[in-house]
């Protein structure tokens, strides 16, 4: 052969070589992830809604592919959860705590998939628990709501009485009287069952008995039936303060604050670090010190908070990172 031709055949076979890896790394498979939501859906304008646009947002800058699902009760999400990690999904992100038995039993079951959970904690070696400080954003809605009140007499509507909302309720009140030790706090729940975070005519009537009575601040933690109490609020031309998104915008002018989760910072994280192979499982906590709650200022509630009280909010929210404050902690009590 001669030196021509072997030359030929070398930079032949250096191309091929070349084109081969290329073919490989273009047919590498994308990561498919799978999110299975809570009652309420994508569109309830609450965490579940948080949870999607995390999600779309990894979606467009991550090489990865996505689904998602709606559980319509608790019944649903164990048989939604195995049917993404039979089709070989290899993250899988389960949206509140409601899923929590489901995703226990299912992880269990796939010990090579990846899981995520919102709002619980499950102890398996495959599971990322995604836990958030509500009672340390509730503390700020509960000073923020005694600062405004007039009354004297504020509000809490949430959604099942559970120690979530129970931990949402402790820090509001005590958020509350550090502003007025005397102020007086009345409790309402839409409901017993699941289906109590999707039902806004009753926790409208809740609000509008609340507002009637004299209340005119009310803190809302009941998922898509928080649209109901808002509904109230601007009824009434009283206040309300918003949950888990930035509800803000919902009712201008009615809607005091939202006490921010941010559900979708947490989702887009656990999505990224699978993609660099750096999910970890155990449970991550987001709260004041990490921006993971907060309460949302923006054009939509410039009007109803002066600056003198966002500076009060700022320094309390300092305090709390600190630790000079002690935000009370139901899970912490009722143990």
């Amino acid at each position: 052969m001669t030196r021509l031709a072997t030359r030929f055949f070398l930079v032949l076979g250096f191309a091929w070589i070349f084109a081969a890896t290329t073919i490989s790394l273009s047919a590498a498979p994308k990561l498919k992830v799978g999110l299975v939501l809570d009652k309420g859906g994508k569109d309830d304008k609450s965490f579940n809604t948080a949870a999607f646009l995390g999600m779309e947002k990894a979606s467009k800058e991550l090489a990865i592919e996505t689904k998602f699902v709606e559980g319509t009760d608790d019944n649903a999400f164990e048989p939604l959860l195995r049917s993404f990690a039979k089709k070989d999904y290899d993250l899988i992100l389960a949206i509140g705590f409601s899923q929590a038995e489901a995703v226990k039993k299912i992880a269990a079951q796939f010990p090579n998939k990846k899981f995520a959970i919102v709002d619980a904690e499950v102890n398996l070696p495959n599971v990322r628990s995604l836990m958030f400080e509500e009672h340390q954003g509730s503390y700020l809605a509960g000073a923020l709501a005694a600062m405004k009140s007039k009354s004297g007499k504020i509000g809490f509507i949430g959604g099942m009485d559970i120690p979530l909302i129970r931990r949402f309720l402790m820090g509001y009140d005590a958020g509350a009287k550090s502003i007025n030790p005397k102020i007086t706090i009345v409790t309402n729940y839409v409901g017993i069952t699941g289906d109590a975070w999707n039902n806004p005519p009753k926790a409208k009537e809740l609000a509008l008995a609340q507002y009637q009575g004299g209340i005119d601040v009310i803190y809302l933690g009941a998922g898509a039936s928080n649209m109901g109490a808002f509904d109230a609020a601007e009824e009434r031309k009283a206040l309300a303060i918003g949950c888990d998104s930035n509800q803000n915008r919902i009712k201008p002018g009615f809607v005091l604050s939202s006490m921010v989760k941010r559900v979708d910072v947490a989702v887009y994280q656990t999505i990224k670090d699978a993609t660099t192979s750096t999910f970890t499982a155990g449970t991550m906590r987001f709260g004041l010190q990490n921006d993971g709650v907060d309460l949302a200022f923006d054009e939509f509630n410039a009007k109803l908070v002066d600056a003198k009280q966002k500076a009060q909010i700022a320094q309390i929210k300092k305090d709390i990172i600190s630790g000079k404050i002690k935000v009370p902690d139901y899970y912490l009590v009722k143990k």
